[in-house]
């Protein structure tokens, strides 16, 4: 059994090998989607267009637009003269917020009285205009602090929070959205080579016809798959191996875990994705259907469902049942606690077990489907 194993992964070799293309889609790809979805998917909002109507012109307003753009959060990008200029101004998307400072702001700031701000945002993109109102809430909070404590000291008086929140965030101290992402773009990546890359390879040996060479053969079903897919596992795991120090090199990802915990669970998961591009194969006659079945059963589920981008626990309950159609989901649990945790297996030892049941069951179906084919 083993001596057929190796014959055909042997064989599977020297195809890659004559397949300049399947080459490119199994060493280039990964990593030019990896810089493409890690410098494009931020979450982090920098640089916001902020326009500025002062109606009161005066120290303590200009002081408290420079808090405002002090930092790299808001620029600056038009000043306001009149009312009627606001409209035209989020209309033509020239600014995503506008700041509309009273003629008495500085007046009340010094008569101890509330001092309104009006501030205008955009809210097409509900993500970023929620950001946008945190950052005005906490540069705004910060000036108000200040003030207190100026109108305090004229009375003797020294200015005291009753409660003060020191928060510290684990993991992620900055807060980098990038790190966070970055275990779920290397899932995404893997199991669409991985998938598509078996797929085409079982496809195109139907292709070719010699799968009824094949079928004729002593080779069992589970031989021609394990054969078929060991080759392709090995090369899958360098490609992670590559994904992983290109993270390290390009975004400062490391690994914090159990180097030997992350490459059994990569192994198991290139297992499963491989045993998913298998049962691709055995329902698909051509490879330009294989492609396209692969692509979509790779790439939806593990961007809508995986938790790669939506949190699966703010989806509805029927939703989070289905999410389990994907090997990503427990593969990106995985990697979050060994790349940036740095926890132990007691962490993530259910995500492995179901992800050893995923790939027992697609391998059991595809089996029995190949199995049928070749007795009809």
């Amino acid at each position: 059994m083993l001596k057929r194993i190796l014959a055909i992964a042997k064989k599977e070799v020297r195809e890659l090998k004559r397949d300049k293309r399947m080459l490119y889609v199994l060493f280039v790809f990964p990593f030019v989607l990896l810089i493409l979805f890690g410098y494009a998917i931020n979450f982090d909002v920098h640089h916001i267009r902020m326009a500025v109507y002062d109606q009161n012109k005066s120290e303590d307003s200009r002081e408290f637009i420079n808090r405002l753009t002090s930092s790299d959060y808001f620029d600056l990008v038009k000043s306001i003269n009149s009312e009627s200029e606001i409209r035209g101004i989020l209309d033509e998307n020239v600014a995503q917020t506008v700041i509309v400072i009273p003629e008495d702001f500085s007046k009340n700031i010094h008569s101890n009285r509330e001092a309104k701000v009006q501030i205008l945002i955009q809210g097409i993109d509900a993500n970023t205009a929620s950001v946008i109102m945190n950052y005005m809430n906490a540069a705004t909070a910060t000036y108000t602090q200040k003030i207190a404590g100026k109108a305090l000291a004229v009375r003797g008086k020294q200015a005291y929070l009753p409660i003060n929140l020191e928060p510290r965030f684990w993991y992620n101290p900055d807060l980098n959205s990038t790190k966070f992402l970055i275990p779920g773009l290397i899932s995404f990546i893997l199991i669409m080579t991985a998938v598509i890359s078996i797929s085409l390879s079982i496809v195109r040996e139907k292709e070719r016809g010699t799968m009824e060479q094949i079928n004729v053969s002593p080779l069992s079903s589970l031989e021609l798959l394990v054969g078929k897919t060991t080759p392709y596992a090995v090369i899958a795991l360098a490609v992670a191996g590559i994904i992983l120090f290109a993270g390290y090199i390009l975004f400062g990802v490391t690994i914090k875990g159990s180097v030997f915990y992350l490459f059994i669970s990569t192994l198991i998961f290139l297992f499963a994705s491989l045993d998913l591009g298998i049962l691709v194969s055995s329902i698909s006659d051509s490879q330009q259907v294989a492609f396209q079945i692969a692509a979509l059963i790779s790439l939806l589920p593990s961007f809508l469902l995986s938790g790669f981008v939506f949190p699966i626990e703010s989806m509805p309950p029927v939703i989070q049942v289905l999410t389990n159609i994907t090997p990503v989901k427990f593969y990106i649990i995985i990697l979050r606690d060994i790349l940036l945790k740095g926890v132990g297996i007691e962490a993530f030892w259910n995500q492995i077990i179901y992800l050893m049941i995923f790939a027992a069951f697609f391998l059991t179906v595809a089996s029995l489907i190949n199995k049928k084919k070749k007795t009809a």
